[in-house]
């Protein structure tokens, strides 16, 4: 997987917010809200190729959960990032 091209992290407040920018984007028109560690997992994986075994060990290192249930997240979240349409597979 990879972020697609033209979708930017920002803060917003205290919220994270994905963006589309530039022509690529223009029929793009939604903000994609995350949470503090999908914001953590999009910062590290940005502009880089990514698996989910990617996105769980970065949960794991981070936060020190149990590797099965960063693995059940890092999917979760993979998922809705494909369904949004901001990373492509």
């Amino acid at each position: 997987m990879r972020i697609k091209q033209g979708f930017k992290l920002r803060t917003v407040g205290k919220e994270y917010i994905v963006a589309g920018e530039g022509l690529a984007q223009i029929d793009f028109n939604k903000l994609i809200s995350l949470n503090g560690s999908a914001a953590y997992l999009w910062e590290k994986v940005e502009g880089k190729d990514f698996g989910v075994q990617t996105l769980a060990d970065l949960l794991v290192s981070k936060y020190d959960i149990p590797a099965g249930e960063a693995l059940t997240d890092a999917a979760d979240i993979a998922k809705s990032w494909i369904d949004a349409g901001i990373v492509e597979e």
